[in-house]
């Protein structure tokens, strides 16, 4: 498992210093994260044995199940909280993770300003935007970023940059340098964008964090 996890993790860091190469960037700039949702400890091991050192996990319960004992034993490791989170279990987030990318709402700024306080840990925090104003989706409108993001600096939340997932039946191209626009007109530099499916494109267009889970460790039940 450990030749196959290697294989694949190569495959990608090599599509990913490609892209970076056309977009005129180096290929460190941009941080792979590993999305191991859904997946068992015993999925995650060998891709840790061939080098990667950033995952991703949706729910916070999850990530609780399974990562203290593996960052415990890495502790080089980063864990990323990726999917929407509830005000309710922000001083868990907070406690466990590296980094939060889908910062959406004014009261979820609240809970992660009072649990950092608590805790003493400060995860960076990337604003999702909802680029395409898709209701089935979180994040933030972009019409109400602007507030947002003032919000979350008066709460001196460490905003690290923005992330958005397109609509998966349109070409993300055009979403990828909206959202990359946006940073840039608030003075911000990190761009969470692009998944197994697109993440060439998105490292093309700025990224510096793609979130790929297919192509890692193959398709999900």
């Amino acid at each position: 498992m450990i030749d196959e996890a290697l294989q694949r993790l190569t495959d990608v860091r090599g599509r990913i210093a490609k892209a970076a190469a056309l977009a005129g960037r180096p290929g460190e700039d941009v941080t792979l994260i590993a999305v191991s949702k859904t997946k068992a400890v015993d999925d995650i091991v060998p891709l840790i044995a061939a080098g990667a050192r950033d995952f991703g996990e949706n729910r916070v319960q999850e990530a609780l199940g399974k990562w203290p004992p593996l960052l415990d034993a890495n502790p080089d490791l980063r864990l990323h909280l990726i999917g929407q989170l509830q005000s309710n279990k922000a001083e868990d987030a907070v406690a466990l993770a590296d980094a939060i990318h889908s910062v959406d709402r004014p009261t979820l700024i609240a809970a992660l300003a009072r649990a950092m306080d608590r805790t003493g840990k400060r995860p960076a925090c990337f604003l999702q935007v909802n680029i395409a104003e898709e209701p089935q989706k979180g994040g933030c409108p972009v019409a109400a970023l602007p507030a947002l993001l003032a919000e979350a600096r008066a709460a001196d939340l460490p905003v690290a940059g923005l992330m958005c997932v397109p609509p998966a039946d349109l070409e993300p191209a055009p979403w990828f340098a909206f959202l990359a626009k946006l940073a840039r007109d608030h003075g911000l530099r990190g761009l969470s964008m692009g998944m197994s499916g697109d993440y060439e494109t998105a490292v093309k267009l700025g990224a510096s964090h793609v979130r790929v889970g297919t192509a890692l460790f193959g398709a999900r039940p």
